[in-house]
Order: structure tokens, then sequence, then C-alpha cells
């Protein structure tokens, strides 16, 4: 194998454990509805994420706990002209960088620091209340809104901490 080749193998390696691994840049809780604001730090229960609250019950619960979405969704969600400023716009509990949510499926378990870990439940599905950010919304967001989570073992999650899809047991 040539060196070139090695090299464009070993960056395809690479691209791919990249995809599967990135890190939280915010944690975010509200009273209820969207903005939600950043904290330096939550617990994360079964429950859901301490201080963080629903205007409806059918936006948390057990199986929608944890919200997460990606910085990159943010940006291209602004490069299609919508303004809205990071973190916790779009009612985010958790904000990534780096994880490839292209590779992720209900199902697939991530691991939040050495402490916390989520089951995605399901695709977020956006609703209307994102109105109050665009009028497009919510049709411009499909696709690109995140994933609703269980928490199967709780901790306290922080900026800066590494989020991992893990080996499914398949």
């Amino acid at each position: 194998m040539t060196s070139e080749r090695q090299g464009a193998t070993h960056s395809s390696r690479v691209q791919a454990a990249k995809s599967l691994s990135g890190t939280v840049l915010a944690v975010c809780v509200s009273q209820g509805g969207i903005p939600k604001h950043p904290v330096e730090s939550a617990r994360v229960a079964e429950t859901g994420v301490e201080g963080d609250k629903q205007r409806y019950a059918f936006h948390g619960g057990p199986d929608r706990a944890v919200c997460l979405f990606s910085i990159e969704d943010y940006r291209k969600l602004e490069r299609d002209g919508v303004r809205a400023e990071a973190p916790g716009a779009y009612g985010e509990n958790l904000l990534t960088e780096g994880l490839d949510y292209d590779e992720l499926r209900a199902g697939d378990r991530l691991q939040v620091g050495d402490d916390i870990l989520l089951e995605i439940y399901d695709v977020r599905e956006p609703c209307t209340t994102l109105k109050s950010i665009d009028a497009r919304f919510p049709n411009l967001m499909i696709g690109r809104s995140g994933f609703v989570c269980r928490v199967l073992r709780g901790g306290v999650a922080r900026g800066g901490l590494e989020i991992r899809k893990l080996a499914s047991a398949c």
C-alpha cells in the first residue's frame, strides 16, 4: 500500500472515530419553555436535568429526560438565516460538538463523562413552540432537531465532558 493510500485510510479511521465522540459544550435548564439557560453543572437523573422544567407534560418524562442538540446544527440553521444564540435557544439540555448525529439512532447508548449513561429514545420532534424563533419552524428543523434520551445512569453534567456513542451489543 502506498503511503498516500495509507494516509487516506488512517484519515478515514480517524474521521469515523471522531463521529462517535464529541464534547458537551453546555448544560441548559429553564423553568419551562425556551430558551433554556446555561448552568455550570446540573445533576442528571431518570426524571431529567435538575432545575429544568417543561411547560407541557409531553415535553418531558422518563423517555424524554434529556434533550440533545449539536452546535453543528445551530450553524446549519444559521446558514439558513435563523438567528438563535447558543446555548439553549432550541430547548436543549446538552449542547454538543463533534458527535455525528447522522450516526445515531434510537436505542444507541451514550456515555457522558465517567458517570452518565443515556439511551436515545427518539429523534426530537420539533414542535410549534419553536415558531417564536423563526416562522419556518418546525418544518425547517426536520432532520436536524436533535434527540431525546432516557437516563440509564445519572450523574453531574457540565461543559467539557466527553460524550461518546458506545458500541452496540449486537
